[in-house]
């Protein structure tokens, strides 16, 4: 009892110092959805930076939803294709894994002030638009607080099982049986189809193959069955690759 007492003393007084420095901080305008957020935060972001990250780390799923449809904005670059590398000087990821990113790519690179995910302008605080009507982006930041959200969901979306099982209401997308504890993440459509089958599609389409639209939480028992199944077709294609060369050879 007095632990707890003692932790809750602590947390007020870390979150009154928290808030005094935030309010002094904040400028006149401010996304009023994030600072709401940021005021009802067990432990309160001292910075409006802060608040605008933790704010979108928090809303996950709008952060991936924002992040394709700035994308889309940028359209993908003339002369640019997904092609993969060995992560060297060209910027291209060595897996289908990894989601394609032409802004990262020194050749389509648009610079500072630009997002190098999405390739749209970034305003104070990573934002993506411009409520302070500066008319110009800022010349010290590379990304969007909301598109390096999206970025970490892409490529690590187990760590965001809790949000996509509540978007499911807690059902298997497969089975439609209660998820357990013990249930995954999975592509409905894996990458290694996504690479041979939709790699000539525009890129901003691209994205929605790791973001939400394809993503599924499944009891682990199904993914188990369905990673068996896609292990065997993967097996079957490269062996039917193999003798098509011999062939025609």
């Amino acid at each position: 009892m007095m632990a707890s007492k003692t932790t809750s003393t602590w947390r007020d007084l870390k979150n009154d110092k928290a808030r005094a420095r935030l309010e002094r901080a904040l400028p006149p305008i401010f996304p009023a959805p994030v600072l709401h957020h940021a005021l009802t935060r067990p432990l309160i972001p001292p910075t409006p930076r802060l608040a605008v990250e933790s704010y979108w780390r928090n809303h996950i799923l709008r952060a991936d939803r924002l992040a394709r449809a700035l994308a889309a904005r940028s359209g993908s670059p003339e002369g640019w294709t997904w092609q993969l590398g060995e992560g060297g000087p060209n910027g291209r990821a060595a897996s289908f894994r990894m989601p394609p990113a032409p802004f990262r790519e020194p050749a389509f690179a648009r610079g500072r002030g630009a997002c190098c995910i999405c390739g749209q302008p970034v305003y104070r605080f990573g934002w993506h638009h411009d409520l302070w009507g500066r008319g110009v982006p800022n010349g010290n930041a590379g990304w969007h607080a909301a598109c390096v959200a999206a970025w970490k969901f892409w490529i690590a979306p187990h760590a965001q099982v809790r949000a996509l099982k509540l978007r499911q209401r807690h059902r298997c997308a497969t089975s439609g049986k209660r998820l357990l504890r013990t249930a995954e993440v999975d592509h409905a459509l894996p990458l290694y189809r996504v690479w041979r089958e939709h790699r000539a599609m525009p890129w901003p389409s691209l994205l929605a193959f790791w973001g939400a639209p394809n993503l599924q939480v499944v009891n682990r028992a199904v993914h188990v069955l369905k990673c068996r199944d896609e292990a065997g077709e993967r097996s079957q294609s490269l062996r039917e690759a193999r003798l098509s060369a011999i062939e025609e050879d």
